[in-house]
C-alpha cells in the first residue's frame, strides 16, 4: 500500500449504492492509490449538499440530479459541483402499501414488475378515488431533483396519471420510507435499496415496480465533487476514481456480495441487517413476504460503463427539470447541465488503468434493444439493453424536440 498522500472526506447516505464509496474504503483501494478516506454519514441529501457547500467534504455520494440543480442555481446553498464518475446504475423501486396493492390487483395488476400493467392499474384506482371524492394518493420521493422523483414522474404520466394534479408528492430522507409506509402516511414511495427490501420484510408494503424497468441501465448516483477542489487537486480527484473503479469491479464479483452486505449492515454505513441488502445485490428481488422475482439489473454496479458519466444522462435529467416547471428552457441552461458532468476527468484517471472508456461522450438513451458491443478504448465493452418501459427515445442532439414534446404533453 502507498504511504497516504491525499485526504479525502466523502459524505454519504445510508443506501447500498454508496456501496462503491465504501467498499473502496473498507478493502483497502483507496490506501492502495494513497487516500486516507473518511466517509460521513449523512440524514438526508439537503444535508449532503450544504456539508459539500461549506467544506466540511470534497466530495459526496449524491443524486444523479443533484450537481445539475447546484449548478443551475436551484438550491440556497450549493457549491459548483461537477461529477467525474457515476456511482452504478439502477437499485430504485416503487412500494406500495399493501392497502393500495389490494385495490390495484383488483385491477389487475401484475406480479411481474411491468410497468405498464402496474401503472394502469395505479390509474384506475386513483380515477375510482377521484371519483369517490378520497383524498389524493401519497407518494414520496427523496429530494425533488432526483432520479427518484423524475422516474416517478415519467412513469406515471407515461401511464396517463398527471404526477400534479391526480396524486400527491411528498418529500422524505430514505431511511424514514419504510416506516411512513407503516404509519400510513405514505401511500407508496419510490427509494433506493434496501429500503423498499425493509418495508416488504417488515410487512408494510409491496414492491411495485423498478427503476430497472421503467428506465433500464439508468444512472442514479454520482460521485459529485466541489469543483473548485476537485481543480485545485486534480492528482487527487483521479487517485480517487481509481480506487472506486477497483471498488467497483469488487462489488460487481457475485463471490464477494455475501462480505459486500455485511460490511454495508454496519452501523457505521446503512446499520441494518445484511440480508436486507442481498436481494438489491443478487437481483434476487422479494416484491412480497410470498414472491420473488428475478430482475436483470436491477443493480449495476460495473458492467456496462456504470460508472460513465454520461453527458446524455445529465441533458435526461435537465429535460425533466424543464417539465415539471423547475427551470427554465434555454440554451445556458442546457450548457450548464451538459457542462456537470466531466468525462474527461474520469477518461485522465482511468486511462493508464487499461478500463473501458467509450468512444463518445453521450449516446441516444433508449436505443439499445439487446447487449450491444460498442468501440471503446481500452477493455472491451458491450452497452445495453437499455430503454424506456414505453418505448421512448431520447437523442441529446434533439434536446429541443425532445423538451417541446414533453411539454406537449404534459400540457
Amino acid at each position: 500500500m502507498s504511504e497516504a498522500r491525499f485526504e479525502i472526506s466523502a459524505g454519504f447516505l445510508p443506501l447500498l449504492d454508496s456501496a462503491l464509496l465504501v467498499a473502496a474504503r473498507e478493502k483497502g483501494f483507496a490506501a492502495a492509490e494513497g487516500i486516507e478516506l473518511t466517509l460521513l454519514r449523512e440524514t438526508s441529501w439537503a444535508n449532503i449538499r450544504d456539508r459539500l457547500a461549506v467544506g466540511h467534504f470534497q466530495v459526496a455520494h449524491m443524486l444523479a440530479p443533484m450537481p445539475i440543480a447546484c449548478n443551475l442555481g436551484l438550491t440556497p446553498l450549493a457549491a459548483n459541483t461537477v461529477v467525474p464518475m457515476a456511482l452504478g446504475l439502477g437499485g430504485n423501486a416503487v412500494t406500495v402499501s399493501n392497502a393500495l396493492w389490494h385495490d390495484m390487483a383488483g385491477h389487475g395488476a401484475s406480479d411481474d414488475l411491468s410497468p405498464r400493467a402496474v401503472g394502469e392499474a395505479l390509474r384506475a384506482v386513483v380515477a375510482a378515488r377521484a371519483r369517490s371524492n378520497a383524498s389524493p394518493l401519497r407518494l414520496g420521493v427523496v429530494h425533488p431533483h432526483s432520479g427518484h422523483n423524475y422516474e416517478l414522474r415519467y412513469w406515471l404520466a407515461a401511464c396517463g396519471i398527471d404526477p400534479d394534479r391526480d396524486v400527491e408528492i411528498v418529500i422524505l430522507p430514505p431511511p424514514l420510507m419504510a416506516d411512513a409506509l407503516g404509519s400510513g402516511a405514505l401511500d407508496g414511495f419510490c427509494a433506493g435499496e434496501p429500503w423498499n427490501t425493509a418495508a416488504v420484510l417488515l410487512g408494510h408494503g409491496r414492491i411495485a415496480t423498478v427503476k430497472a424497468k421503467i428506465w433500464r441501465s439508468s444512472p442514479e448516483k454520482v460521485l459529485g465533487a466541489d469543483a473548485r477542489w476537485g481543480e485545485a487537486n486534480a492528482e487527487a480527484l483521479s487517485a480517487l476514481l481509481r480506487a472506486i473503479h477497483h471498488a467497483a469491479q469488487w462489488c460487481a464479483e457475485p463471490a464477494n456480495h455475501a462480505e459486500l452486505a455485511g460490511i454495508m449492515a454496519a452501523p457505521a454505513y446503512v446499520g441494518r441487517p445484511a440480508g436486507w441488502m442481498l436481494p438489491a445485490l443478487s437481483g434476487h428481488l422479494g416484491t412480497a413476504v410470498d414472491s420473488l422475482v428475478d430482475v436483470d439489473d436491477f443493480f449495476v454496479p460495473q458492467a456496462k460503463a456504470a460508472t460513465f458519466p454520461w453527458k446524455s444522462h445529465a441533458l435526461w435529467f435537465y429535460s425533466q427539470m424543464v417539465r415539471w416547471g423547475q427551470v427554465e428552457h434555454s440554451a445556458a441552461n442546457a450548457a450548464i447541465a451538459r457542462d456537470t458532468y466531466r468525462p474527461d476527468l474520469y477518461r485522465t484517471a482511468l486511462k493508464p488503468l487499461g478500463a473501458a472508456l467509450p468512444g463518445a461522450n453521450a449516446k441516444v438513451e433508449g436505443a439499445l434493444p439487446v447487449p450491444t458491443p460498442v468501440g471503446s478504448a481500452g477493455a472491451s465493452l458491450v452497452l445495453g439493453p437499455d430503454g424506456f418501459f414505453d418505448g421512448g427515445l431520447f437523442d441529446p442532439d434533439d434536446l429541443d424536440g425532445y423538451i417541446a414534446a414533453q411539454l406537449n404533453v404534459a400540457g
